[in-house]
């Protein structure tokens, strides 16, 4: 979680706080004495405006949270019930972000991005540059341990290491523990020239193996 995004958060609540605090009554019902505010309608669209932005650079545009909000900022004017179900829906893109309930979003996000750099290494492939492709299987191999270790709570080390780790903590066994030692090696012959110690064969099979590797962990 980014500090400054929370931080935003809860000033945008105060606000919200702040715009309740200073609402001022309409009317009140002929059937029971219910009391009706208003709200101060400029406050709100700028503080609408900036949740807006919050929830944009967050959620996405296609998120629930930036939808709902959006359909239900257009029905606010003036009055108080109708800013409470907008703040409501704030609330609940709060909760969520501040108890890290987006993994699986960031987790799409990752994905696409995997999928960008195998699509890549791939291409490479196929055109004959297997080095470069060993290389760039690499990248994505050592970027998935990292992954894998933040969310083990594991320090990022150099990938030996972080392997080790990730063994150690259980989230794989000795056999793919060993699996990726070898492909690490393989990654590092295609950085220092070794082009010889390992085939095109090699290559597709590291990268269906790094492939396998982010699909079932990350």
């Amino acid at each position: 979680m980014n500090p400054t995004v929370i931080r935003r958060f809860s000033e945008l609540a105060d606000k919200a706080d702040r715009i309740l605090e200073a609402k001022t009554l309409d009317f009140v019902s002929h059937d029971g004495g219910k009391r009706f505010y208003d709200i101060d309608a400029a406050e709100f669209r700028g503080w609408a405006a900036s949740v807006l932005n919050l929830l944009q650079r967050i959620f996405g545009e296609d998120s629930m949270h930036f939808r709902h909000f959006t359909k239900q900022e257009e029905r606010v004017n003036d009055n108080e019930g109708e800013f409470r179900a907008a703040l409501a829906i704030f609330h609940a893109a709060r909760e969520d972000y501040e108890g890290g309930y987006l993994f699986n979003m960031q987790s799409l996000v990752k994905a696409e991005v995997f999928d960008e750099v195998l699509e890549q290494a791939n291409a490479l492939l196929g055109s004959g540059y297997k080095d470069p492709a060993c290389v760039v299987v690499g990248v994505a191999l050592e970027t998935t341990l990292k992954g894998l270790c933040s969310r083990e709570g594991i320090p990022h080390a150099k990938l030996d290491k972080m392997n080790a780790d990730l063994a150690k903590a259980g989230k794989y066994n000795k056999g793919m523990q060993k699996q990726v030692t070898a492909w690490a090696d393989r990654r590092n012959c295609a950085a220092h020239g070794e082009w010889q110690a390992y085939s095109k064969a090699d290559v597709q099979d590291m990268m269906a193996g790094v492939t396998r590797l982010i699909a079932e962990l990350l």
